[in-house]
């Protein structure tokens, strides 16, 4: 039985491990809803009666009916996420790559905000005991900034042992969410007018504040009710780790201990704040802190501790998620090559240290830049509401591609562009509050795949491909010749050509003309990264036998690429089926049963002087092999062994000069 079928079938294993790998994020999001809502604001029934109707049915429409029920349905093969999703579609249209990129781009920069904000939020409810009511925030800075590296240090080991914990743990944190809110809810019974949606409504078209002497409508404040379904995107993201069947299930419980634990603290609130100011001083002097005023003094200690580790798993999930799409990127041709490596042999469980330290520089900026979680608050919602925004898009296609009734298509992009571009428009007053920090983040990735992306399709359109069938009788001939000094038993190349029948002009230059590379078999090495995430095969095509012999791998976007490994098992399967013979063919070797020697031929391509591209070009392949110089070299993405590797350089002409003013002269 497959993985994929394994894991569309519900579970008690598949729900826990739902837990703790899919609902970190909008499970620790209780931290700091409330606390953004009524900042700077004074608590009454129509802020807290209308807010909380926003955020039960952002939590319905955004979480359960967007997500939970229609894009869960786009699995590719078992995995989701925005990368999935595109290499669905992709062949569609190809302008689809754009909201693919943007998404993902905007998905990374989250990445650096939510360790951060969750960690932040979790440590300062220390201040809720009376001892430690002025514990000065450079120390809470200190402690998260500890905590944070200890947990970037510890991502290179991997987390296959202390993974087994996050489930419980994390269904202890949900456990507690739905206990706080239940002993608190019966504080003020008018807090249930909020399951109405019209008190939403009511609450965004009716309700007015004043902030330094500037009104504003409660419109503005779904900047700080989305704070509570940026998770969502994680739910899709981590498909392939539980299943869908597993996620819905599980998020029954999840949404009850959520909104359980929002009507809690609303409840409070309105029976215990209302009538004042949230004012900072207020916050300070009266220790106001609209999650942890939940629990009593006797559980403070216990309770921040569960909310660590419960922001730390958050984090896990959040960093898990970017290596994965990192890892995709790359595959699809997105993203520059990184070092990956694989810490232990459970499923989707990588590493890549260049995105390790990226994080962390990004983490530590945060935490020193904001240094509180109400800081940091005015710089969240930008970046994942951008990602949510390209999924709409994305999933809208593939609805067209599984030919959905159109009408219905219109109706859900109709409903989910509105909706998501009043969140867009309600967060964008935090933009020069920091929210600018995760859009410049966002930028510099969506920078980095466009380039790449773009400078590929640039060199495409120059690659000069012929047939192969005019270079075998050569190729025969050249092996055949003693004149020439042997270069290798076995010379692999590896090809970027589709066509079985054809190959890179610069391949065949390589062998006849630059340096006549004489052998006994030629070899060519196809690799086709696929829309199925784990699929791995490849086909054998023998143009001559025991002389020319192609391969063609066919790769999952999720899978590594250790063509080194999957080569060498592929000649063995061959060997055993007595279709090539690799023994040398030195007399004295051949008598002993000797394998003959192999060398790949890696062609490293520099941008040559001799080129005219317009402006445009001429800067998206600069940054394109200043992005190559400092990425992981060709032979080691693909997993070749460097001692049977040669690099050959060759310039990169794509757009040849052609008015060159150069005239004959006589000599006088």
């Amino acid at each position: 039985m497959s993985s994929h079928t394994q894991l569309n079938k519900v579970s008690a294993a598949g729900v826990l491990i739902a837990f703790g790998i899919i609902y970190g994020d909008i499970g620790t999001s209780p931290l700091y809803v409330f606390n953004a809502i009524t900042k700077g604001l004074t608590i009454s029934e129509a802020l807290i009666v209308g807010s909380l109707s926003c955020i039960l049915w952002t939590i319905t429409l955004q979480t359960t009916i967007k997500y939970v029920w229609k894009v869960l349905q786009a699995d590719n093969k078992g995995e989701g996420g925005t990368f999935a999703l595109y290499a669905l579609v992709r062949r569609k249209a190809k302008w689809l790559v754009i909201p693919a990129m943007i998404g993902g781009a905007a998905l990374l920069a989250d990445g650096i905000i939510t360790p951060p904000i969750s960690i932040t939020s979790a440590i300062e409810g220390l201040r809720e005991l009376k001892s430690l009511h002025t514990l000065p925030q450079n120390i809470i800075v200190s402690v998260v900034l500890v905590i944070i590296s200890l947990f970037f240090f510890m991502q290179k080991f991997g987390t296959a042992f202390i993974g087994k914990f996050f489930g419980p743990v994390m269904f202890v944190w949900f456990t507690m969410l739905a206990i706080l809110g239940l002993t608190n809810v019966s504080q003020d019974w008018h807090i249930l007018k909020a399951l109405n949606p019209y008190h939403a409504f009511h609450f965004l078209t009716t309700y007015h504040y004043e902030i330094a002497g500037v009104k504003y409508s409660g419109f503005w404040l779904l900047g700080a009710v989305f704070l509570c379904t940026t998770g969502a995107e994680a739910l899709y993201s981590d498909l392939g780790h539980c299943g869908r069947p597993n996620i819905r299930i599980s998020w029954i419980y999840v949404k009850i201990c959520l909104v359980l634990n929002y009507f809690g603290q609303g409840a409070y609130l309105l029976a215990n704040r209302s009538g004042t100011l949230i004012s900072s001083e207020n916050i300070e002097k009266m220790g106001i802190n609209a999650f942890y005023d939940l629990m009593p003094a006797w559980f403070i200690i216990p309770g921040v501790i569960i909310a660590t580790l419960a922001a730390i798993i958050a984090s896990q999930a959040m960093i898990s998620g970017s290596y994965t799409l990192i890892s995709e990127a790359t595959r699809l041709n997105l993203w520059p090559k990184m070092k990956i490596n694989f810490p232990s042999d459970a499923k989707g469980q990588l590493y890549i240290p260049g995105m390790n330290t990226f994080l962390y520089i990004g983490c530590v900026f945060v935490v020193l830049y904001f240094q509180s979680s109400s800081n940091m608050e005015a710089a969240y919602g930008l970046a994942i509401i951008t990602t949510m925004l390209m999924t709409t898009i994305l999933f809208a296609n593939y609805l067209v591609m599984k030919r959905v009734n159109s009408g219905l298509i219109y109706l859900f992009l109709i409903v989910y562009i509105i909706i998501e571009s009043s969140f867009f428009l309600a967060n964008m007053p935090k933009f020069p509050h920091g929210g600018y920090a995760t859009l410049i983040i966002a930028g510099l990735m969506f920078g980095v795949m466009y380039v790449w992306f773009r400078a590929r399709k640039i060199k495409n359109r120059y690659v000069e491909f012929v047939k192969m069938e005019d270079y075998i009788h050569q190729l025969q001939e050249l092996s055949n010749d003693m004149s020439i000094p042997k270069y290798a038993t076995h010379l692999v190349y590896l090809t970027s050509a589709n066509n079985p029948k054809e190959i890179e002009h610069k391949v065949m230059y390589s062998i006849l003309n630059k340096k006549p590379k004489r052998a006994d078999i030629y070899w060519f090495i196809h690799v086709d990264v696929v829309d199925e995430p784990y699929r791995c095969d490849y086909i054998v095509d023998t143009i001559i036998p025991n002389e020319i012999i192609r391969i063609e791998f066919r790769l999952g976007f999720r899978v590594e690429q250790r063509i080194n490994l999957m080569f060498r098992k592929v000649v063995e399967d061959m060997v055993t089926n007595k279709e090539v013979n690799i023994t040398s063919r030195y007399v004295s070797l051949q008598k002993n049963k000797i394998a003959g020697d192999w060398q790949f031929i890696v062609m490293e391509k520099f941008l040559s002087h001799d080129n005219d591209l317009p402006l445009s070009d001429r800067l998206i392949m600069r940054f394109y092999f200043m992005l190559k110089k400092i990425s992981l070299s060709e032979e080691k993405g693909f997993g070749l062994d460097s001692s049977y590797v040669t690099i050959e350089k060759y310039p990169l002409i794509v757009a040849p000069v052609t008015n060159l003013n150069l005239r004959r002269v006589e000599h006088i």
